[in-house]
């Protein structure tokens, strides 16, 4: 699949989860509330609660703060009045940008983002402007092991219904239609794999290089937006 996620970009952005721990577990929580608010308590009734559940532990969020989490947003303790909005636009080079937010102050949020914009040399879009050039999957990305065969955990993939396979010095990446995100991940783990990465997210169509100056520019513009408490969700077209 053409411009997929690659693995330094997965490095990458573990790395800096690794270092804002407790901004990570923040926006998680968030998620996990507008989940459970809008579905129910129930993540086997809930695939949306179910999915952020899963992107909590696997970042090691404690279970105690997922349930405290649940229980605020099914109504227990209250819940401040988020909504889910899409800022789309332009970084630098001519790079789509957008970003998943959580908000319970629309102003405040839409002022935040275009200021990190304008701050470096990028320009925020109308709605529609650039998610047409990224699909959503479901994208599973296990390391390269010794102990890994590569024609089993291929033939499991095929199996289990997964779009795409792809092999790199790295690892193992798995491409997955988002309703059979759930289905193949948890036959993958059956059968003892470990994800460096199982998420739903954006993969984009094509893929943008930039020069120096460009690309300095367009690391601060994604590290601002990723440091913003309402943003859920950063997706980029830089090949980096």
């Amino acid at each position: 699949m053409a411009g997929h996620s690659k693995w330094s970009n997965i490095k990458n952005k573990k790395g800096k989860e690794d270092a804002k721990r407790g901004k990570i577990f923040t926006k998680l929580g968030r998620y996990i509330m507008v989940a459970a608010k809008e579905g129910g308590p129930d993540p086997e009734y809930n695939p949306s609660l179910k999915a952020a559940i899963d992107k909590a532990k696997a970042e090691n969020m404690p279970n105690d703060n997922i349930e405290r989490a649940i229980k605020k947003g099914s109504g227990e303790g209250g819940l401040d009045d988020f909504e889910e909005i899409v800022y789309e636009g332009y970084g630098p080079g001519g790079v789509a940008v957008f970003t998943n937010c959580l908000t319970d102050n629309r102003n405040r949020t839409a002022a935040d983002v275009r200021h990190i914009f304008d701050k470096f040399e990028g320009n925020l879009g109308q709605a529609g402007s650039v998610t047409f050039m990224f699909d959503r999957k479901g994208v599973i990305a296990i390391e390269r092991d010794d102990s890994i065969d590569e024609d089993e955990l291929t033939m499991l993939s095929i199996e289990l219904d997964a779009e795409d396979f792809e092999v790199s010095e790295d690892g193992y990446e798995i491409i997955t239609e988002p309703g059979q995100f759930n289905h193949v991940k948890e036959g993958l783990e059956k059968e003892g794999y470990k994800f460096a990465m199982a998420e739903i997210s954006f993969i984009p169509q094509t893929t943008i290089s930039l020069n120096e100056e460009d690309e300095k520019n367009m690391g601060k513009l994604v590290d601002m937006l990723e440091d913003n408490d309402d943003i859920q969700e950063v997706h980029h077209n830089w090949e980096n």
